[in-house]
């Protein structure tokens, strides 16, 4: 629990990993909103300078945090670390690499306060080029919808919608709030009580998949889940992962793993489980090698 929770203030978790200078421009773009916040920091025991360099910049905005853990304990449980030291009625967790807009703040929280239904908010996320991002709008990623998205069948959606995968479609311009199942983990906002509710982040997972988790057990606690297209915020996407992708994507299947187990009817099947158990580590492995050789090359460019 927060030592105590402020009035109308929102708590705004980053956490980082060596997440390089992307973290100091992350930090500044949301400093510069005029509502009432604060941001924590939670570092996963970084080593590329950035959070001294951070805290350098901005030794005298009380408005900043930063605490710093020995170990990378993953991002769910230090997502739960800085809300739990966080003094917002409003939580917000963000990556270190967006750039947030002015503004957006005060319109998120307005958006929580119209429908109190509401119990995680996203909004659209786009790379720098202003493109969206994957993962804005999803349904669960059960094993029928995966496959059919795998298999490409999910392409002919909008022709058959027996066929929809996991990914939905670009919300319309003339759009503003929807509910959904699931946002990108991004931005993602939400009221305290229901974050505490839910008990926050499952810490079993280590990295990716823990959003999807989330707003699943929003949806079962009778909350809403809602993605408001009309407000933006721009994703740099893996500035913490390029370094170490080999890792990222064993976590990622981990996650996987783990979410269907949790969450899919088919995980009832002891020879299903067996079939995604085999088809996830296989789809791991013919997928190593080739992130392991970019990595490598990716780590040769990298000035010295």
């Amino acid at each position: 629990m927060p030592e105590a929770v402020g009035e109308e203030q929102t708590g705004i978790v980053i956490v980082a990993a060596d997440s390089g200078p992307l973290l100091r421009a992350c930090v500044a773009s949301v400093l510069a909103e005029s509502a009432p916040l604060e941001i924590v920091v939670v570092d996963n025991a970084s080593n590329d300078g950035e959070i001294e360099q951070l805290a350098a910049l901005h030794v005298d905005d009380a408005r900043l945090r930063i605490v710093r853990n020995d170990a990378n304990l993953g991002f769910g449980p230090a997502c739960n670390r800085g809300a739990a030291l966080s003094r917002g009625d409003v939580l917000l967790f963000l990556n270190p690499d967006c750039e947030w807009r002015a503004g957006t703040l005060s319109a998120m929280r307005g958006v929580l306060d119209r429908d109190p239904r509401i119990g995680l908010l996203g909004i659209a996320v786009t790379d720098p080029d202003g493109m969206p991002a994957r993962g804005n709008r999803r349904r669960d990623p059960t094993l029928r919808r995966a496959l059919l998205t795998l298999s490409g069948l999910s392409r002919l959606a909008s022709r058959w919608p027996v066929l929809a995968g996991v990914e939905m479609p670009p919300a319309s311009a003339s759009g503003d709030v929807e509910f959904v199942e699931a946002v990108s983990g991004a931005c993602m906002m939400l009221p305290r009580a229901a974050f505490e509710r839910v008990g926050g982040f499952d810490e079993a997972y280590f990295l990716h998949v823990e959003d999807l988790d989330l707003c699943r057990r929003m949806r079962d606690a009778g909350l809403r889940v809602a993605h408001a297209s009309r407000l933006h915020v721009t994703h740099a996407q893996g500035s913490s992962s390029r370094s170490r992708p080999v890792f990222v994507a064993r976590a990622k299947h981990r996650g996987m793993w783990r979410y269907f187990n949790k969450f899919d009817p088919a995980a009832r099947n002891p020879l299903l489980r067996a079939i995604v158990w085999c088809g996830l580590w296989a789809h791991f492995a013919a997928q190593a090698p080739l992130l392991a050789l970019r990595g490598a090359l990716r780590g040769r460019r990298q000035p010295r």
